[in-house]
């Protein structure tokens, strides 16, 4: 992991058009003469340790597909103690992978950002049950409990409470965590479906997996934030940076070895096993390439969507009804080619 440092994107930066400059730099590429000095810098933080789920983005360093697109891109890690949307804010960082509700949330509070693609259709949450238990209607007629992190209260536990009538004593609080679930058969819990189950698994339980994506809860995941003053101040740059993260992610998906190698790097914990287990879940169920994305390309972000997560928020007191959502995100930065998965 490359060390913390200031934001550099700056005025004093070399500023390309999106068209001129991007035929300077194929010029200079063709010749082999682009130097570090050359490229547009720009620190992105992730949500989490590295992992697959952060895969083309570390795809897109390993490969050189950000330098292709004039960016010299320095990925850091996020983790439990790091607050991405603070960072961002204070201009630690230029761009952040977030999450929509915090995004909409931050909005509602006046922060200046603003979310530009979202390189997950769907959130990767999900509660996993032993496996006699099929379904999430069955986790509450059975009244089970529910194992669930504190911004859960914030997120998906609402959309349980409106949609399935979950109660908040069934609730019981999450340590990340697998062991309480290996020890008791009627213990639920909520995991990413490309983490937990194979700890689990691991532990000699294969897990019901219930994505509630598959039952219509509406976030995307993973979103591509910035601040208001970038995209006013560079849209170029944030229209390369999108552009080369989708490229990178279609590269990762085809032949992954360059950024499970960076990936490793930033992550020596992260085996290979892990890993595998990830990019077969993102595929089976759809995360980069699925739903819109499997036409629009990855990345891809509607206005349908947009809408109604902000009506899921509304509806469970989480804004205020008078909030503009399109203050949240702008579609003006997704590729012009739809990025496809071939």
């Amino acid at each position: 992991m490359t060390s913390g440092r200031p934001n550099v994107v700056t005025h004093a930066a070399r500023r390309f058009s999106f068209l001129a400059g991007a035929l300077t730099l194929a010029g200079s590429l063709a010749a082999g003469t682009v130097s570090a000095a050359e490229l547009d810098k720009i620190v992105f933080g992730t949500n989490w340790y590295a992992q697959a789920e952060h895969g083309g983005f570390y795809q897109a360093k390993a490969t050189g597909i950000y330098e292709k697109h004039g960016l010299d891109v320095s990925i850091e890690m996020g983790g439990p103690q790091v607050n991405g949307m603070q960072l961002l804010v204070s201009g630690r960082r230029d761009i952040i992978m977030g999450y929509p509700m915090a995004n909409v949330k931050a909005v509602q509070e006046g922060l200046p950002v603003v979310t530009v693609a979202a390189t997950f259709q769907s959130d990767p949450q999900a509660l996993l049950a032993h496996p006699d238990v099929k379904s999430l209607e069955e986790i509450k007629s059975q009244d089970m409990d529910v194992y669930i992190a504190s911004n859960a209260h914030t997120s998906f536990w609402p959309w349980l409470k409106a949609e399935y009538g979950y109660d908040d004593s069934m609730a019981r609080p999450y340590t990340f965590s697998v062991a309480p679930f290996l020890a008791d058969t009627s213990v639920v819990q909520q995991g990413y479906i490309t983490s937990e189950p194979f700890a689990m698994q691991k532990g000699g339980v294969a897990p019901t997996i219930l994505l509630m994506a598959d039952y219509g809860y509406p976030p995307y995941a993973q979103s591509i934030d910035t601040t208001t003053r970038l995209v006013k101040e560079n849209p170029d740059l944030v229209k390369r940076f999108v552009q080369a993260t989708m490229e990178g992610w279609v590269s990762y998906m085809n032949d992954p070895a360059p950024g499970n190698a960076l990936i490793q790097k930033d992550n020596p914990e992260m085996t290979d096993e892990q890993i595998a287990f990830g990019i077969e879940k993102m595929k089976e169920y759809g995360l980069v390439f699925g739903g819109d994305a499997a036409t629009g390309g990855v990345g891809i972000m509607t206005d349908t969507r947009w809408q109604a997560l902000r009506d899921f928020m509304v509806k469970a007191e989480l804004i205020p009804a008078d909030l503009d959502i399109k203050k949240v995100y702008t579609l003006a930065f997704l590729p012009d080619e739809p990025q496809l998965f071939q």
